[in-house]
């Protein structure tokens, strides 16, 4: 469910705006980024083995960090969540443009709404196997194009189109780093968004039949899936075309065969594309009905969100996402040529401050743990190189969120971000003064 969740269009559409905005030298902003995903992932992960909970962040925020951090973690990960969706829905309908350009972004996203909600209604077995086949298909796709993209580097094909596929297109076109630090700076706010999602291993924790084993194996292969589907794709796709002949208006995965004349796979990968974006938005409502669901068992969001079908999904907290979702619908009828970019940055500042909350739920468990006697070696499943680590993991998402002030376009992520925060705890005293209103 996660790798549906974190390989969607931060990945396929996204990575355009990266590729911009720093040049070949985007690779090692993946490779450093990834590496701090990592240990966020290994902390979520070391928590989530201890306490399997649907309501992952809300129950580990609640437990060690308190009621506050705990109810807004939780609903900055719902929003997170409705915010990426929102993205995914927008991708969706630039995809349609390559074969209906004259037809209206909304329509499409209004109609993937209306697919999303009749998945999302289905039994959770039907739900994850619709998610495990169009998974399949999206990694299957990435894993061809860069099969396809390595042999025509090694056996010297030549193709039809203007481009020369070569390792020279990595350095002829103003060297690795055109635009310089600058440049790479200003790239992390979409390669963070890009992993967003990934997170969804620990919600589904409270499902899984064997969590001690299925979480560590799932969390231990983020290394090999951000090397093979983020640098190594991304990679192979600016050997063959030139970094500065990508452009954002649709996905540099069907650019590079448009790029080099091949109209079939062109089409193909925009399939491809459009399954994978589908498929994010599917993991990602998934992960914050169950997150809705958790949290009112805690008492931190509406008990309607307990309630579920007869075949146990919680169809409160699935309506109100599809209800959300018609955002990006209005989005893509007000503003339809920025709708992406104005999402996914608000989106980067919410994952961003979601894995700054893990971390830090994470290192006041192994404080409470070392106060009650319990020895590092008793962890299941600890963090490498504790403290170090998360240290470092955090530092580079706090550097993350002052280049969010930093750079114009996108200092609407950090007053958006900041405005919702202020917005959850209004939200949160006016309920806990409520509660103890009616209890006295």
């Amino acid at each position: 469910m996660a790798l549906g969740s974190a390989i969607g269009t931060g990945l396929f559409y996204g990575s355009a705006d990266a590729i911009k905005a720093a040049g070949p030298i985007v690779l090692l902003a993946y490779i450093v980024a990834g590496a701090a995903v990592f240990i966020v992932m290994r902390a979520l992960g070391e928590m989530a083995v201890r306490n399997p909970v649907a309501g992952a962040f809300s129950d580990y925020a609640t437990r060690y960090l308190g009621r506050y951090l705990g109810f807004t973690t939780g609903w900055t990960y719902v929003f997170c969540m409705l915010v990426v969706s929102i993205a995914d829905v927008t991708a969706v309908s630039v995809y349609m443009g390559l074969w209906f350009p004259n037809a209206p972004q909304w329509i499409w996203a209004a109609a993937v709404v209306l697919l999303i909600a009749g998945i999302n209604t289905r039994h959770v077995k039907v739900f994850g196997e619709m998610e495990f086949w169009m998974s399949i298909i999206k990694v299957g796709a990435v894993i061809a194009m860069i099969l396809g993209g390595i042999a025509i580097l090694i056996f010297g094909m030549s193709v039809p189109g203007e481009a020369t596929p070569g390792l020279h297109n990595l350095f002829d076109h103003g060297g690795l780093a055109p635009n310089g630090w600058m440049g790479i700076l200003a790239c992390l706010t979409m390669v963070v968004f890009s992993f967003g999602g990934i997170e969804t291993i620990a919600v589904t924790a409270g499902e899984a039949n064997d969590p001690h084993t299925a979480i560590p194996r799932a969390v231990n292969s983020v290394p090999i899936r951000i090397l093979l589907f983020y640098v190594l794709a991304l990679g192979v796709i600016m050997t063959l075309v030139p970094w500065n002949h990508m452009s954002s208006d649709t996905s540099p995965f069907v650019q590079i065969f448009a790029t080099l004349g091949i109209p079939a796979a062109q089409h193909i990968l925009n399939i491809v594309v459009l399954t994978a974006a589908i498929s994010a938005i599917n993991a990602n409502s998934y992960g914050a009905g169950r997150m809705l669901f958790g949290m009112a068992h805690l008492g931190q969001s509406p008990r309607a969100f307990t309630r579920t079908t007869g075949k146990g999904v919680p169809w409160a907290a699935a309506l109100l996402m599809m209800c959300a979702l018609t955002v990006g619908v209005v989005l893509n009828f007000l503003m339809p040529e920025s709708a992406f970019a104005v999402v996914a940055s608000v989106g980067a500042f919410a994952i961003t401050w979601l894995w700054c909350m893990v971390l830090l739920s994470h290192t006041a468990m192994r404080i409470k743990l070392r106060r009650e006697g319990v020895p590092k070696e008793g962890l299941e499943f600890p963090v490498p190189l504790w403290p170090i680590t998360p240290i470092f993991a955090g530092s580079f998402l706090v550097l993350v969120i002052v280049l969010m002030a930093w750079f114009p376009n996108t200092r609407v992520s950090l007053i958006a971000g900041a405005v919702w925060i202020a917005l959850i705890s209004v939200i949160y005293v006016v309920t806990t003064w409520l509660k103890r209103r009616q209890s006295q």
